[in-house]
């Protein structure tokens, strides 16, 4: 888990499918400049050095960062694709000052979740070089062309077991399904700001528009801005 500064209010950060904590690195010369409080930007289960689960939902994927949320007086949860929907079912199971979703896919087609659970039943796979599984992983968590090998982000979301090398991602994460926006819109205890990268396919301004939360579209960015621009990323949270 990566963190720094002190005291409240605590800024949580949740990574996206197949990324890790470290992918918040680049917002630390920021945080330490901006934000008033302490940080924490944690693995997701299944993802980096955290355990994995024996069933993938965001509701179980909420649980285990409850905790962090609910060790300070007031926290922030910032979150990118799938930590986005993990923030928000963490504010339907404790109180959490705001939330920043980014790049959500929110709407899922059939084809979309039959290729996501086929995903989810593959076994793990091992590659005989470190720089393959660097190039996959840079794949699936969309971070190619974006970060180099050497990057903490790209170092953390890979494993070496016996001169072999594979994702620290459990496939069968691949399997949490769609979000319930509605219904999880609903249920949070606190406002929420919906934002998107202009180059982003994985939504639309008109997607976001029509779950009645303030939407923000980020000007030449793609699905992970949080990772092209932290300066313009964090302006969402004075917002």
């Amino acid at each position: 888990m990566r963190g720094g500064g002190e005291g409240d209010p605590l800024l949580l950060l949740l990574h996206g499918l197949g990324a890790t904590g470290a992918v918040w690195s680049g917002w630390a010369p920021e945080l330490a400049r901006r934000w008033p409080g302490r940080w924490l930007a944690p693995d997701l289960p299944g993802h980096g050095g955290s355990a994995e689960l024996s069933e993938y939902t965001f509701d179980a994927l909420a649980d285990a960062v409850r905790p962090l949320a609910e060790s300070a007086g007031r926290t922030v949860v910032v979150g990118h694709s799938l930590g986005g929907v993990v923030a928000l079912a963490l504010a339907a199971r404790t109180s959490v000052a705001a939330i920043v979703g980014l790049g959500i896919k929110v709407a899922w087609s059939a084809e979309d979740l039959d290729r996501a659970q086929a995903l989810a039943r593959r076994p793990v796979a091992w590659y005989d070089s470190q720089e393959d599984a660097l190039a996959r992983h840079l794949r699936v968590s969309g971070l190619a062309n974006l970060i180099t090998d050497q990057d903490p982000a790209a170092q953390e979301g890979i494993r070496e077991q016996d001169g072999r090398w594979r994702l620290a991602m459990d496939p069968r994460a691949f399997g949490v399904g769609a979000p319930d926006m509605a219904g999880l819109l609903a249920r949070s205890s606190a406002p929420v700001v919906l934002a998107r990268g202009e180059r982003d396919p994985m939504n639309t301004d008109e997607q976001l528009a029509q779950l009645g939360v303030p939407a923000v579209t980020l000007a030449g960015l793609g699905h992970n801005a949080h990772v092209e621009s932290p300066t313009r990323c964090m302006a969402l949270l004075e917002a």
